[in-house]
């Protein structure tokens, strides 16, 4: 199980795009999940429940927020 500090340590996909278009992902002080644009590394946080965070892995993961229509 990874350290939770008061500083976090953002981790990057490795799946992010060329041109930046990704976000980045840390535990935080509390037990939850932060995530920020990984271009405006300053513009927020967005904090979710581990729970939540492994639910909306497995929707990416399965595909379930693909487009039909490609877009």
């Amino acid at each position: 199980m990874a350290t939770i500090s008061a500083q976090p340590e953002w981790r990057t996909s490795s799946f992010t795009a060329s041109n930046g278009n990704c976000v980045e992902v840390a535990l935080a002080a509390v037990p939850e999940i932060s995530v920020r644009d990984t271009k405006d590394r300053l513009g927020g946080t967005t904090h979710v429940s581990p729970a939540a965070w492994s639910a909306f892995i497995m929707a990416a993961s399965t595909g379930f927020f693909d487009s039909s229509d490609g877009n």
